[in-house]
């Protein structure tokens, strides 16, 4: 696969990144410094896999991004790890909300399963159970880019239609990280229910915390306070 991609990340999605270095291995490296502004210049698509609510710091990057270049968003909405955000606690779709806040469309892919998954679980095309990954965005062409993204890594990619139903993705729902075929996926994306998911995500966040509280001898403080609160 022969496309330049661009990535921002924290490391979470470094799957995606080393894969794709991988399936490109036999081109020659030429590498030089450069600033992020001039890198996005002559990208196919751009990777974000930051913290939620670093997304307004980045918008400057955007200024001067071709239009062509397609912006996929990968990251996850979690209030307790960052800071509430009141448009998506009221019901905004993630990748809504991101896209307002890079000025830019996005398409919303690889958020829905783990990074180990990523690294260990990949299949060639045509694999029996395969793993699928949902896809979410408004621009056929811009989707296109992403799908094939994520049959290079190794999975189906599944067109889970347009950005505003992108929630049929996100945290607590049935598609979230559940590691299912491509029959399996679309029957969990039709099958998501928006008002119960806040619920869902809260009530795992708090199984976890407490879990953490009880069996780590030295737990993190904002995870005994988060513990506290459920």
């Amino acid at each position: 696969m022969d496309r330049k991609i661009f990535f921002i990340d924290s490391g979470r999605h470094a799957g995606i990144r080393g894969f794709l270095r991988l399936s490109a291995g036999r081109r020659q490296k030429r590498a030089k410094a450069v600033s992020k502004e001039e890198a996005v210049q002559d990208v196919e698509a751009i990777v974000l896999s930051i913290p939620f609510a670093k997304y307004p710091d980045v918008a400057p990057l955007f200024n001067n991004v071709p239009e062509a270049t397609v912006v996929i968003d990968t990251s996850n909405y979690y209030p307790f790890r960052e800071r509430a955000i009141a448009d998506i606690d009221g019901g905004k779709p993630e990748s809504v909300w991101v896209s307002e806040q890079i000025g830019r469309p996005v398409v919303k892919a690889f958020n829905a399963v783990l990074a180990v998954t990523l690294a260990e679980k990949g299949q060639p095309s045509g694999a029996s159970g395969r793993i699928a990954v949902p896809v979410a965005g408004d621009d056929p062409e811009a989707k296109a880019v992403a799908a094939k993204l994520v049959d290079a890594t190794g999975f189906d990619p599944v067109d889970s239609v347009g950005l505003l139903n992108s929630w049929r993705q996100q945290p607590s729902t049935p598609a979230y990280c559940t590691e299912l075929t491509t029959s399996e996926l679309k029957a969990a994306l039709q099958s998501a229910d928006k008002a119960r998911a806040p619920e869902n995500r809260e009530a795992l966040l708090c199984s976890f915390a407490s879990s953490l509280v009880t069996t780590l001898s030295f737990p993190a403080l904002t995870t005994k306070a988060h513990a506290r609160s459920c």
